[in-house]
């Protein structure tokens, strides 16, 4: 027997239980990131504590994992299409966890930096998947509740992420951060086999090689040139211009290719949709700041305020807390009020928690953080919800894997840009800051001593009581760069409201302009 809409019953009665399962595939993915962002101060000390990892290659093992996330999901999405879904979650999750355990014992910050690739390679498979499975097992009138208990997942994992990275760092190497992964993907694995059941679309797109390609080229080089731009603290660079135009080129490149391509990895015609351009402009925006606030805010934490790598990931639960709580819930407030007002409003929310971090300084009382915290997580939680449903929504129930992909992509794409973009600001405004400072040390110390907080402080620690005035130097240096990063970043945040607010839907439309009404009925 089948529902009306043609999912078998004996799938429909597990429905819930297989959400669960593909939560916990999620958590994962999620998680690996959660729990990084409180380990890169530890892995950027030096060896044995660390890898003695610079500013940038940090950026880069973060950002390896994620491009090669963004670049693969498309092709991720369609082989799961074509080859059946259950089977590349499997896949997706067997190649995590074996990168997971290579990088918890890389001896060097260039093997993290390829074994996250592999991670990422893993994840791609493993993302799109979850909601391609979530749209063929619930009925199109839960598709939005089930929607926002997956959202809610993504919150869960930022919660748990940093203080399980934290309670690991308290007792074991930093590896473990990584290795924690194995036996979640073996539980996964386990219950994936007995639950989930399998799906594929019945006419599935060709695989896209050269735009695939494009993208990655594109991506590595746009985000290489803004990486460099930061360390070296000058973007008019000719190496930096060059990188980055580059990139730009390469991208633009696989715009072209895609608009003419009759198997695109992207559909451009997609975008002439404006409800669905800024659906995904949002979702982009909130992992744009997710990702560069955290990056910044685990060296305000531990760096200037001295908490430890435990307590950092508790101050940061208010993040993930109001994210597990509100994102299931922001189906009610946009019933109310509309997807304009709520993606608005959180928007706004956003923006204004982002200028509150250039309020900070190194005494600030804590319970301030918190709330900044809190209603960052809050504004978050009324972006992702609504504006995942408007894109899950937009297709054809058997092109569910595409829509996932899609949005996928431009959440790892706008979370990698947030870490390069506002790391490399971050960067260039902290080397500009405490240049001056170094010329007590010798010259050929100068650069490695002006690339962080941690590597100037590293300097200070070894210099002994000599070192305080320039370790007092770091710390102010480094709050007029997390001043200088969180304004930018609410600018943009800021852009991003007006776009939401100009594009998407309110509370009444026309059912025949709803991208929901135009989906095709299989």
């Amino acid at each position: 027997m089948t529902t009306p809409s043609g999912v078998p019953e004996a799938v429909h009665r597990r429905r819930w239980a297989i959400l669960g399962v593909l939560m916990l595939s999620l958590l994962i993915v999620v998680l690996d990131n959660s729990i990084l962002n409180v380990a890169i101060k530890t892995i950027s000390t030096p060896a044995p504590t660390g890898l003695g990892a610079t500013q940038s290659e940090l950026e880069w093992a973060i950002n390896a994992y994620t491009l090669v996330f963004a670049g693969l999901l498309f092709s991720a999405g369609l082989l799961g299409d074509r080859l059946g879904r259950k089977r590349v979650l499997l896949g997706g999750l067997v190649v995590f966890g074996v990168g997971s355990a290579l990088a918890a014992f890389a001896s060097s910050p260039n093997e993290l930096i390829g074994y996250r690739a592999v991670m990422g390679l893993g994840a791609a498979f493993v993302m799109p998947a979850t909601l391609a499975v979530l749209m063929n097992v619930f009925e199109r009138d839960e598709q939005p509740k089930a929607i926002g208990i997956w959202a809610g997942g993504v919150g869960l994992a930022i919660a748990i992420g940093p203080i399980t990275g934290g309670v690991l760092l308290e007792h074991f190497w930093w590896g473990s951060v990584f290795l924690v992964n194995v036996p979640i993907v073996l539980l996964a694995l386990a219950l994936m086999v007995w639950l989930v059941p399998d799906s594929r679309d019945p006419a599935p797109g060709r695989i896209d090689p050269v735009g695939v390609a494009l993208s990655v080229v594109g991506l590595v080089l746009l985000v290489y040139g803004i990486i460099r731009g930061g360390e070296l603290a000058d973007f008019t660079d000719v190496t930096v211009l060059a990188a980055i135009g580059a990139g730009l080129a390469v991208l633009a490149a696989f715009v072209v290719f895609e608009a003419r391509s009759d198997h695109p990895s992207i559909d451009v015609t997609y975008f002439k949709d404006k409800v669905f351009s800024a659906a995904i402009v949002a979702i982009s925006l909130v992992f744009f700041a997710l990702m560069g606030v955290t990056f910044f805010a685990v060296f305000y934490t531990q760096s200037v305020r001295g908490y430890s790598p435990l307590e950092t990931g508790l101050l940061m639960l208010p993040l993930a807390l109001a994210q597990l709580v509100f994102a299931p819930r922001a189906r009610l407030v946009v019933d109310r009020f509309g997807n304009k007002a709520t993606t608005t409003g959180g928007m706004v929310l956003l923006a204004a928690m982002l200028g509150a971090f250039a309020t900070l300084d190194a005494d600030t009382p804590i319970w301030f953080l918190e709330i900044v915290f809190l209603l960052m997580g809050t504004g978050m939680a009324h972006i992702m919800t609504p504006v995942s449903v408007v894109i899950m929504q937009s297709l054809p129930r058997e092109k569910a894997g595409s829509a996932s992909a899609l949005s996928n992509t431009f959440r790892q794409v706008g979370g990698a840009l947030g870490i390069a973009v506002l790391g490399s600001v971050l960067s260039a405004a902290y080397r500009t800051g405490i240049e001056d400072k170094l010329t007590v040390l010798p010259a050929a110390a100068r650069h490695t001593a002006g690339e962080s907080i941690e590597a100037t402080l590293a300097v200070a620690d070894r210099l002994g009581p000599t070192g305080a005035p320039l370790a007092a130097s770091a710390n102010d240096a480094f709050l007029h760069a997390m001043h200088v990063t969180a304004l930018c970043g609410a600018g943009i945040a800021l852009l991003g409201a007006v776009v939401v607010a100009l594009f998407l839907p309110g509370r009444r439309r026309d059912p025949a302009a709803d991208p929901a009404a135009r989906t095709v009925k299989v």
